[in-house]
């Protein structure tokens, strides 16, 4: 293994290890205990079309994959991702319900944490705070009664929290031992500094803002809040030449251009070879350079060539520690 500057724990979503049918999770896993990971973000659907192959139920087919983590000494960091739960205009008791069962999942799998990105369901979701801060309260005290923690990330696109900042507003005021932050550097990046829809690729004011927006993580790393921070993920983003626009291979009529980048072209970081050009070392210095972020760090990759049989979960975890290695000479 390679000598490493930082000894954070690296974990990886399993989606990140392949998008095909045949890229099957256990597959996934042994690629990653072989490049050198010591976790997995394990992705819902994953585990689903694993579970349907084999004929199981999710909840015996999770404490398989469970044992199999176990056998190759792989944490499971998460299970992801819990969409779109709070304020919503679906009764409250009917998403607890949903929730149930994923915790009862995560559970199973002994997953550590249960990720929640903000809400982004543009037509159900209704613009408040408090009432999101109850329900999530909610959902923190249930996921207590299942030994779970609740990570709560802030999406690009979300419609009421969009940066990482609001995220830890709202993580403040529910104020539950168990519910803290993925704090995710694509989401980021893809608010304050890139812009996948202009021929610079880059927003105006953009590197300002990103050194605003570190300066202030790196005072929460150093400050009473830094427990809140429960784990970081990391990727790029690809370049868009020519920029996104209808007609483009990856345009999604009535879709968030970020969501569109985030879903199709987030390598590994680094990865400029293949048109990564985000400033995600300046990222990873911040955090764990000048806030001395101790804790896990996961890679969070969609990149359309693991849906396209380019690539295979060997491949992917490999490049994966190789991004790794890279991010550490930085």
């Amino acid at each position: 293994m390679a000598n490493l500057t930082y000894k954070n724990k690296l974990a990886i979503a399993s989606v990140s290890l392949g998008m095909l049918a045949t890229h099957s999770l256990p597959d996934k896993i042994l690629a990653a205990s072989r490049n050198n990971f010591s976790g997995i973000e394990i992705v819902y659907s994953d585990l689903e079309a694993w579970c349907t192959i084999q004929s199981l139920p999710l909840i015996a087919g999770a404490h398989s994959i469970r044992g199999l983590c176990k056998t190759h000494n792989l944490t499971i960091l998460s299970l992801a991702p819990f969409k779109n739960f709070e304020a919503h205009i679906s009764p409250l008791s009917a998403r607890l319900g949903t929730a149930k069962h994923w915790l009862e999942i995560a559970q199973a799998l002994g997953a550590t944490y249960l990720q929640v990105p903000s809400q982004f369901d543009t037509e159900n979701c209704i613009d408040g705070e408090e009432l999101a801060v109850g329900e999530l309260q909610a959902l923190a005290d249930l996921a207590s009664e299942f030994g779970v923690n609740i990570a709560y990330e802030a999406v690009a696109w979300g419609e009421c929290i969009a940066t990482w900042q609001d995220s830890l507003r709202v993580i403040k005021k529910v104020n539950r031992a168990n519910f803290g932050m993925c704090w995710d550097a694509f989401h980021v990046l893809a608010l304050i500094w890139g812009d996948c829809t202009v021929p610079s690729g880059k927003i105006e004011g953009g590197d300002a803002a990103l050194k605003k927006s570190l300066g202030e993580l790196v005072g929460v790393l150093k400050g009473e809040d830094a427990e809140k921070i429960f784990y970081v993920q990391l990727s790029d983003g690809e370049f868009y030449d020519p920029p996104l626009e209808r007609g483009h291979r990856f345009w999604v009529e009535g879709m968030d251009s970020r969501f569109v980048w985030s879903r199709n072209t987030r390598p590994f970081p680094l990865e400029s070879e293949i048109g990564g050009y985000l400033p995600i070392g300046e990222v990873f210095r911040a955090i764990l350079a000048e806030g001395g972020f101790k804790g896990w760090v996961s890679l969070e990759v969609f990149d359309w060539r693991l849906r396209e049989g380019q690539l295979m979960p060997e491949d992917a975890a490999q490049r994966g520690w190789k991004s790794w290695i890279e991010l550490n000479k930085n």
